[in-house]
């Protein structure tokens, strides 16, 4: 009898829903074109009601509350019981999976049907319309709507994206635009282009934005020097956010006041880790950094098999004349700046491995399979326009002009090691 109630009040629930006049399809699911590809992503859940982030945890299936604190940038001494008020933001993180030109999430979360569910109210009350009734009817293969049971697991397919945006790495994430927001004003906020929003998002103007729709927003990470051999690679981490790695023994944040590059440090929440130091520095610990002069060196995170890998990062704050930038870009392996004349010339030789290395010497060494870009033998330099401008003798550039270039190696190189004296 109770079963033939709960059929009875989730048909009549479908049947109101569908013919309200308010009643609106979600936007088209994200594009994803790397079949199979796995990643992690990022979406808004606006809370219908007052919760705590322990519920909104079991809720999206989220293991740890730690990664709703990291995606949230909330301190790790937050609270289970910490208040979400009615109409909250919280940024969800979950595993994302692609197939067939959509990205949706992998397997999770895992709603448990109560009686009384129906799927529109599981699609548009419980999950803030971040998915449609259709979208759960379809990966569930549920053939009539109207016949679900309490107690049943549903798997809710959050829509997500693993696809790189302009040849960049990115972290998707699924922004719940606000009433009042412009396209402009999201692309400023999300350090992104309104073009690249209006272009993922299939709008063909700004004024095709509505207050509600889940907005594909790509989230720029910060550089890194995992190696691409490590458990987890690539380590994306957006600005304002922070993550644990490294069998948690491991934090990574990322700041985009710190020249977006990633930092990372031990997490001090896994007492079985071992001390994460530098290679030949005694005392020289993951996170640590020393200064001389204008030059900052650091114990940089470089990724974990069956040991945490670590590798010396130096940085120069030196302030630069004459409108004049450096930088260097390690997120897709790239180096990117100015050379001075009297620094060092990057010469061109084969060899068989690869990697990033910054020499006492002079040094920056870029190194990829076949390739090797250094300052110890003669070679050329490479500019944007990838024009070859000859180095003088010996490998010196005490005679070359200052160039402006931009040298892109394969982003699959291995992981930086010294190079061969």
């Amino acid at each position: 009898m109770g079963s033939s109630k709960n059929l009875l009040f989730s048909s009549l629930l479908l049947l109101i829903t569908i013919s309200s006049p308010n009643f609106s399809f979600a936007q088209q699911p994200f594009r994803c074109n790397s079949a199979g590809a796995t990643c992690n992503a990022l979406i808004d859940y606006v809370s219908p009601n007052a919760t705590t982030l322990s519920a909104i945890r079991t809720l999206f299936t989220i293991k740890n509350l730690r990664s709703i604190l990291g995606a949230n940038n909330l301190p790790l001494s937050t609270p289970r019981t910490f208040p979400i008020a009615a109409q909250q933001t919280v940024k969800i993180p979950f595993p994302c999976v692609c197939n067939n030109g959509t990205g949706i999430s992998n397997r999770r979360p895992n709603y448990t049907v109560v009686a009384g569910d129906g799927l529109y109210h599981i699609a548009a009350e419980v999950f803030s319309g971040l998915v449609t009734y259709q979208e759960i009817q379809a990966v569930n293969n549920i053939s009539d709507p109207n016949l679900i049971e309490a107690g049943q697991n549903l798997w809710i397919p959050l829509p997500c994206s693993c696809d790189d945006v302009d040849g960049q790495r990115v972290v998707h994430y699924g922004h719940v635009v606000a009433q009042g927001s412009t396209v402009e004003g999201i692309a400023q906020q999300y350090n992104t282009s309104q073009d690249t929003i209006l272009r993922l998002n299939n709008l063909t103007s700004s004024r095709d934005l509505l207050a509600g729709a889940v907005l594909d927003v790509p989230l720029r990470t910060c550089s890194s020097m995992v190696n691409n051999n490590s458990l987890d690679y690539p380590l994306l981490v957006p600005n304002g956010t922070y993550l644990f790695t490294a069998n948690n023994c491991v934090t990574c944040k990322c700041d985009a006041a710190v020249s977006w590059m990633l930092q990372c440090e031990p997490s001090q929440i896994n007492s079985s880790c071992p001390p994460i130091r530098c290679e030949g520095a005694e005392s020289f610990y993951l996170g640590n950094s020393t200064s001389s002069g204008c030059n900052r060196t650091t114990c940089a995170y470089a990724g974990y098999n069956q040991r945490i890998l670590t590798t010396v990062a130096l940085e120069s704050t030196c302030p630069v004349s004459d409108n004049r930038s450096s930088g260097m870009s390690l997120q897709g392996w790239s180096y990117c700046g100015f050379m001075e004349p009297n620094l060092a010339d990057l010469s061109l030789h084969d060899e068989e491995d690869g990697g990033f290395i910054l020499d006492e010497d002079w040094g920056i060494w870029l190194r990829a399979p076949n390739k090797r870009f250094g300052n110890r033998e003669g070679g050329k330099w490479l500019r944007d326009d990838n024009d070859e401008v000859p180095n003088t003798e010996e490998g010196t550039s005490e005679n070359a002009p200052a160039e402006d270039f931009n040298i892109r190696i394969n982003p699959m190189a291995d992981l930086a090691y010294p190079p061969d004296r």
